[in-house]
């Protein structure tokens, strides 16, 4: 479990116990009304289970508070699905995932991108995602839709020329030696790289390979300001927190301040080509 979901059921758990202090109740008489063992309360407050639908009812009925039900359980709920596993999520293939992205994508109008390893979805060629799909479905286990996955991915592409949508992508200079499906593939990869930078609404930043680990950090994508997506090897973290999506926000800026635009990073890329060439 991360800290992220560990902090939300943490901040869950302080409101359940402010309730039941505003009450007079203490954690043993709230037990015993509830019908539970006494340690149980102590174990919701402080973050160290999840509590279940029928505990937050159970909490809001005793303490007088009817009136916040709706609003903890929509909290808890958020908790359920901040954490969510690659086989859940690719459970029926990679196409789900793909169409989930396509919306995420479709409803934000600013989406920062940082990849410190491969080459971000939204730019790759096809014979890149597919291979890259292909490694994650032989991985995780999942069922083969890889022609649908790779279709749904490039059209997820369409919207990089939508006027109202605007693009950051922030790669680490690793991304473009990542070898990904084999030379070719690479080589015609960087070139699709190469011709993304001047395009309008869309901004390309490398990080060159000897700056500064001003932050260490895994891939992530924020769409506005309400959302980040991060990908973890064994699961999908969904952050809505504001406090969060602004600590994320200041990573990218600092990301994206060492990154090398423009002249300089048609300058990396071609290097990169090169050293495919030899």
């Amino acid at each position: 479990m991360t800290n992220s979901v560990h902090d939300a059921r943490e901040a869950l758990g302080a409101r359940l116990r402010e309730l039941r202090r505003r009450s007079g109740l203490t954690g043993r008489a709230l037990a015993r009304l509830a019908g539970w063992h006494e340690s149980k309360v102590s174990k919701i407050e402080y973050g160290r289970i999840t509590p279940t639908d029928a505990d937050i009812r159970a909490y809001c009925e005793q303490t007088g508070a009817v009136d916040q039900l709706a609003d903890l359980l929509a909290t808890l709920h958020t908790i359920d699905t901040a954490y969510v596993e690659w086989r859940r999520i690719l459970g029926t293939g990679l196409q789900r995932r793909q169409q989930k992205a396509l919306k995420l994508e479709a409803e934000a109008t600013a989406i920062r991108d940082y990849q410190p390893q491969i080459i971000p979805g939204l730019l790759q060629t096809a014979e890149y995602a597919e291979a890259k799909l292909r490694r994650g479905m032989e991985f995780h286990q999942v069922p083969d839709d890889l022609d649908a996955a790779v279709s749904k991915r490039m059209e997820r592409q369409r919207i990089l020329y939508q006027r109202d949508h605007r693009f950051h992508f922030v790669i680490a200079e690793q991304a473009l030696y990542t070898t990904v499906g084999g030379d070719a593939v690479m080589r015609g990869q960087l070139d699709r790289l190469a011709a993304i930078i001047g395009m309008p609404r869309v901004t390309l930043g490398i990080i060159p390979v000897d700056a500064e680990a001003l932050v260490v950090s895994t891939n992530f994508a924020m769409f506005d300001n309400r959302l980040v997506m991060v990908e973890s090897t064994a699961a999908e973290l969904t952050i809505t927190q504001p406090r969060e999506i602004a600590t994320y926000g200041r990573a990218f800026k600092l990301l994206a301040g060492q990154s090398a635009v423009g002249e300089n990073a048609r300058t990396l890329i071609r290097k990169a080509i090169d050293a495919r060439g030899r």
